[in-house]
């Protein structure tokens, strides 16, 4: 990767960096660190994670020695973790300059427009969710117990965002967009940051993934799964990394590493859709920033 012109970048202003997963915002942002300064803070759900430093993407040592990064790594799998959580952590960082990246576009979008402050969900409801969505046409029938505004605001093909919903509403009675619409001021307001929304080419994007797989292997993947394999339950937030699943059926002997690996790199390409789509939808008005490769 060439070393990106950071003429336009303001260092006066907190920088947010979005993009789809392997498009380079890990790199841009360490270069940026180093030539203007900055705390680097992770806004990615699956970077918090400790068990998953290969799988994830995670910034290495090197680049971790080599400016300051926060919010990396520093969550054990057992413990719940929420787009709250994450926003109550970076508000403890604001001091200082921050350098946000990410392809979490909940993360993003809860720390520019700021995220309402939803009652916890009591255990006993969420363990119904579990089994409710686990059931036959469970992600039908949740959303179809959902109320009207909620049901139209949120991706309907994503069971962790319909679950969250659901709970809400079954916790409070109040459906999740009442909720929202007493969102307060974010934490982030536009006019204190520069936003950048990495652009991509997608078949490029596709041989990246592919290609980056392949290096998370050679660089030890296969073992932090089989480390993880004890403890595995797809229901848990930490299982969620992305090629996590594969890795542990082929762990199982359910599937060969080959077919693991070709599985893993799609889940990757959906994943990678999945994140277009937000930042289409989301982050109209963000810069474009083209991919420095």
């Amino acid at each position: 990767m060439s070393a990106p012109d950071l003429t336009a970048i303001d260092a006066s202003r907190h920088l947010l960096i979005a993009g789809p997963t392997a498009s380079g915002k890990s790199a841009l942002a360490l270069a940026v660190a180093q030539a203007q300064g900055g705390l680097v803070v992770n806004a990615d759900a699956l970077q918090v994670w400790s068990c998953w430093r290969v799988l994830t993407a995670r910034p290495s040592d090197q680049d971790q020695a080599a400016a300051p990064h926060a919010l990396y790594g520093h969550v054990a799998p057992g413990r719940s973790y929420s787009v709250g959580d994450w926003l109550r952590e970076v508000a403890g960082l604001t001091g200082r300059r921050l350098i946000v990246v990410g392809g979490t576009g909940l993360y993003l979008t809860a720390l520019t427009r700021g995220l309402a402050h939803v009652p916890p969900v009591p255990p006993a409801i969420r363990a119904e969710g579990d089994a409710l969505l686990a059931g036959a046409d469970g992600l039908a029938r949740m959303l179809a117990q959902l109320d009207a505004p909620t049901r139209a605001r949120i991706d309907n093909r994503n069971p962790a965002r319909v679950q969250r919903a659901w709970e809400v509403l079954r916790a409070t009675g109040r459906g999740l967009a009442d909720w929202q619409a007493d969102t307060p001021p974010p934490l982030i307001a536009p006019q204190d940051s520069q936003r950048i929304l990495i652009t991509a080419d997608r078949d490029r994007l596709a041989d990246r993934i592919a290609l980056r797989f392949g290096q998370m292997l050679r660089d030890g993947a296969l073992e932090e799964a089989r480390r993880m394999l004890p403890l595995w339950d797809p229901a848990q937030q930490w299982a969620r990394a992305i090629g996590a699943p594969e890795l542990i059926a082929h762990l199982r002997g359910e599937i060969d590493l080959e077919t693991a690996t070709q599985r893993a790199i799609i889940a990757t390409r959906q994943y990678a859709k999945s994140q277009r789509i937000w930042f289409r939808g989301r982050m109209k008005d963000w810069q474009p920033w083209p991919a420095g490769w």
